[in-house]
Order: structure tokens, then sequence, then C-alpha cells
């Protein structure tokens, strides 16, 4: 079978569309026909080795783990003998390794039935962002109805998941973008839209309950100036001094006053992704796709993601799966 394949740090052009062989499920595992993956910027670091602490996660001198991708959606082609939630033929999406591939095998616990109204590529779209969108603004943010909410970088995929997830809580939502996304965040829902071109959030003197940093640029005494009393700025993405503060500087200002400040990290679970297909099948979630490329074109995908000016996800797709 097809995959995309890496054995050293760098470019997009590290990248490799192999023949390997097709894998087969484990007891708890489900084979799929893989119909759509999306990439994310968690490829983008794992293939450039970059910051340098990825290293050690991923590899010391080169990956040890030379498989890419993460969110997939497709068909069960076979499950092994402990599963009981999938059969053969059943269309689902979720998480899993070597996403960049004709064939995949996934834990049944990270996997949910794709809701049958969308296509496999608006399914594949969703997983690590919209989660990490809901977990940041649910669990770090507790959002409830009514909070002001500022989503910065509301273009992006965690973003523009961000923004709809926001509003079906009942939230009231800014969202901060550039001059060619204002219609976009527009129209999935934003009660407001910043173009951060013209005009500072954080000169316009208004308090917000929930920042979510999808793609913080500012410091993070910025955000935290820009909280209620008892705000929260969950920090979802963003440059490298922005992370480093989070994780350093954020615990520290959580302790003084009521303002918090958090780092959210993703775990992507059965039950968050049913709740996600609930959303998708219901419509007040629908991703936004900048563009798709076929499997030959990963290295392309991953390139395009990395200039930073992707509007929503970026999709890979396969020739083999046109259904939904």
């Amino acid at each position: 079978m097809k995959a995309i394949v890496y054995h050293n740090y760098g470019s997009p052009d590290v990248l490799q569309c192999e023949e390997i062989e097709k894998p087969t499920a484990r007891d708890n595992e489900v084979l799929i026909k893989v119909c759509a993956a999306s990439v994310n910027p968690l490829d983008w670091y794992l293939m450039r080795g970059k910051p340098y602490f990825v290293h050690i996660m991923a590899g010391l001198r080169k990956p040890k783990i030379t498989r890419l991708g993460v969110d997939v959606a497709g068909r069960v082609e076979a499950v092994g003998r402990n599963v009981t939630q999938f059969k053969p033929g059943d269309g689902v999406f979720g998480v899993c390794r070597g996403a960049f591939a004709a064939y995949v095998c996934a834990n049944e616990d990270k996997l949910a039935l794709k809701p049958s109204n969308i296509s496999f590529e608006d399914a594949a779209a969703g997983p690590v962002a919209a989660i990490s969108a809901l977990q940041g603004l649910r669990d770090k943010g507790r959002i409830s109805p009514g909070q002001k909410v500022l989503v910065d970088g509301a273009s992006g995929g965690v973003g523009t998941f961000a923004v709809q997830i926001a509003k079906s809580f009942g939230a009231e939502v800014t969202a901060v973008c550039s001059t060619r996304n204002v219609d976009t965040a527009r129209s999935i829902g934003a009660d407001y839209v910043i173009d951060y071109t013209r005009r500072n959030f954080r000169q316009s003197g208004q308090r917000y309950d929930l920042i979510l940093g999808a793609n913080a640029y500012h410091s993070i005494f910025d955000y935290r100036r820009a909280l209620s009393q008892e705000g929260i700025y969950a920090i979802v993405g963003g440059g490298g001094v922005q992370m480093i503060q989070a994780m350093l500087v954020g615990p520290l200002l959580s302790l003084i006053g009521s303002k918090k400040i958090c780092l959210v990290s993703a775990k992507v679970n059965k039950k968050d992704l049913v709740l996600l297909k609930d959303l998708l099948e219901s419509g007040k979630v629908v991703p936004v796709i900048d563009r798709r490329y076929p499997l030959s074109g990963t290295a392309e995908a991953l390139g395009y993601l990395g200039e930073g000016h992707a509007k929503g996800k970026v999709v890979i797709t396969m020739e083999h799966c046109n259904d939904k």
C-alpha cells in the first residue's frame, strides 16, 4: 500500500510516498481504508524536528516513528477480535498514527461513527483541531452561556472550530483574524470580528470572560490585561515565545489575583468524538477546508500549512474513496 514516510528531519522534501506493507488490526484495533486525513501543526513540527525539544519526543538524530498524520476518516475494513463497537463497512473518524496512508490501524476507543450527512473529508478535518477547541473552551475555559469570548487566530484550524463551538455553548464571540478572513469569521457565526491589521483588540478597552489563543502572537501579559476580573486565558497554539511563557509564567500569574492562564493539551477520546459527531450532524459546527491534496501531494500540503496562512483545515484525499 502507499504511505507517506520520512527518515530524516527537514523540509517537506524529506517526505516520500512509498510502498509499504498493509497493516493488520490487533485485538483492540480497527483496520481502516483511509478516505481522507488532515494535516496539523504537530505534523509540521515532527517533520521539521523543531523546536528542538521535539527530538526528545520523536528521536534525537532521526525520527523513531517514520509516519506522519493523526486525523483520519474512512471505512472499516476489518476489526480485531476484542472490538465490539464497529464492524466492516462502517464509516468512522478519529485519530491514529500514520494517517497519511491507504490503510491504517486505530484503537477503537479513538474512533467514532462518522456522521452520515457529511463527507469523509469534512470528518477528517475535525478530530484534533475541534477537540482542542472544545477542551480549551469547556474544560480549561469553563465556558458558559452569555459569556464574552475572544478567539485569537479565528481563521485557522482550531480557531474556526472554536468560534462555532463557543456559539453552540451560547457565548458572545469575538473573532480576531486578518482582512482576508473577516468574511469567513462572520459566516461561521462570530458576533464581532476584529481585523488585526487595522485594530488591536488590546486597545479596545473590552474585557473578556474567556480568551482562547488558537494562534497566540501577543505577550501573555497582553491577554491577561484583556480578561475580566474572573477571566481565563486558554492557549492552544502560538509561537515558541508564547508557549514558553504559558508553561513557565502562566502558573505564576494564575496565583496572582483571580485571572487564570492555562495551557491546553488536547486528549482525543471517544466521548468527545461522539459529541463532535453530534455537533457536525446537527450543523452547529461546519468544517472550514482551505485546500485539498492527494496523498502524493502531502509534502506540498505540509509546505502550505507551514506558511501559516491556511484558512481552516488542509485535507489529504484518497482517490479510491469518493463516496460519503
